[in-house]
């Protein structure tokens, strides 16, 4: 194993391309190809958002809700407005473009992580919207597939991978308006049936997926952002779901959000192993909340540079779940700061870049990779930085912590408990990062 580690950590570079294909050197029997596959899904992952591409947030893209029904604010209130294909397609098509796709590569970022509704993969299984909210709407959202597989499409020729995040599932799994639905009593809970249905519709996008034979696929994310009455209630769902997906192929990560709990959702993937690979997503941001706000920007660095802080719930979590195969990774954070935080301080921005630079720090520490939220916005306001990778200040640093990321292993997962007798493909492979166990 030792040998097949130095030969994953000696990958440098931008990712795999057609053909690259590494094997272990061993000489025991047990032979452990690595292909293209392997290594997308296994790196360490920079990547950044493409938000509000296809489930839309009115603050990063106001004008697809120029014809929305009232109040709004959701995907679903476009979709009950006035020329909802129309306005849909256009911006699908314009919102990220192949001038988008060149930056995201010269950046040196190797993944994006697209969030997608239910209602986007209709042009692959028109039965996704049977009893939903979305029942009606086939026509507007039938041309959602193929966009979004000619973006996995690009994305692999340019060797970076890509993260299907179910951000919106049927009865909204949280109450904000990107769950797809404005409405502040969200159901996915509540009722069983869009429970089951959302695991007939993450079994359609696996299956849907297969038959594209995409090499770059990182993982499918269950749920966005979850909040549920209970834990309980929760992790009985992520069981059923991640059993009847793995029936399927244990070959597909899946990532799970943790609702804030990094320590409860590793101690649940701990006690009951998948057959594949899980993967806690945390996201990390410090502007929202009381706390967030009276604490100063240099208080904030200091949190992230603190082997006792946020570093260490999530470096034990990544050690906990490695020990059964998974990992950890962040697939939301920002450079965003409340102006409570930034008060009396004269130099803004030397000061957001440390907080940047000090959870970059932090994430090589203690997981598997990230995901910077978001690519960019509609409209710029003056207090946009670290809100979208487009904001010039912001752009300039992540260059060079990625410039010098790249002299770094880019491979995320090493094995603690490697199967005898499973295929390549199946080998279930753990974080090579150690830490301590937080709840």
């Amino acid at each position: 194993m030792h040998k097949l580690l130095s030969k994953l950590d000696s990958i440098k570079g931008r990712g795999p391309h057609a053909g690259d294909s590494v094997t272990s050197n061993s000489t025991t029997d047990e032979t452990l190809p690595i292909n293209q596959a392997d290594v997308y899904k296994y790196r360490r992952h920079r990547g950044v958002n493409l938000g509000s591409w296809f489930v839309l947030e009115r603050w990063i893209t106001e004008s697809p809700f120029k014809y929305a029904a009232s109040p709004a604010q959701s995907d679903l209130d476009i979709a009950r407005g006035s020329d909802a294909k129309q306005v849909l397609e256009a911006h699908w098509d314009t919102w990220i473009t192949d001038e988008d796709w060149t930056w995201i590569s010269k950046m040196g970022l190797n993944a994006v992580r697209i969030p997608i509704g239910y209602y986007h993969l209709c042009g692959a299984d028109r039965r996704v919207l049977d009893g939903t909210d979305f029942a009606n709407y086939h026509e507007v959202y039938e041309g959602a597939w193929s966009r979004i597989i000619g973006a996995c499409t690009k994305a692999e020729s340019l060797g970076i991978g890509v993260l299907l995040d179910l951000h919106a599932a049927p009865g909204g799994q949280n109450a904000s308006s990107h769950s797809g639905i404005s409405d502040p009593h969200p159901n996915f809970f509540a009722h069983t049936h869009n429970q089951r249905n959302t695991i007939y519709i993450l079994k359609s996008l696996l299956q849907s997926l297969s038959s594209h034979n995409l090499s770059n696929i990182i993982g499918i994310e269950l749920l966005n952002e979850p909040d549920p009455p209970s834990d309980t209630a929760l992790t009985k769902w992520y069981t059923r779901a991640i059993s009847e997906l793995q029936s399927l192929n244990t070959d597909m990560p899946l990532y799970l959000g943790e609702c804030w709990r990094t320590g409860v959702y590793a101690e649940y993937l701990a006690n009951h192993p998948p057959l594949g690979m899980a993967v806690l997503d945390h996201h990390l941001y410090r502007c929202f909340t009381a706390e967030d706000i009276r604490t100063s920007v240099d208080d904030h660095i200091r949190a992230m540079d603190d082997p006792n802080g946020i570093s260490h719930v999530l470096s034990s979590a990544s050690e906990k779940v490695g020990r059964v195969g998974g990992g950890l990774v962040v697939g939301e954070w920002s450079g965003a700061l409340n102006p409570g935080s930034l008060a009396g301080i004269s130099n803004e921005n030397e000061k957001k870049k440390a907080y940047v630079a000090a959870q970059l720090r932090m994430f090589d520490r203690s997981c598997g990779g990230w995901f910077f939220w978001t690519y960019k916005k509609e409209m710029l306001p003056t207090h946009s930085f670290g809100i979208n990778t487009q904001d010039l200040t912001i752009t300039h640093y992540l260059a060079e912590a990625l410039f010098w990321a790249g002299t770094m292993p880019i491979i995320l997962y090493a094995s603690h408990r490697l199967p005898r007798k499973r295929s390549a493909k199946s080998v279930s492979l753990a974080p090579g990062q150690r830490g301590e166990q937080e709840s």
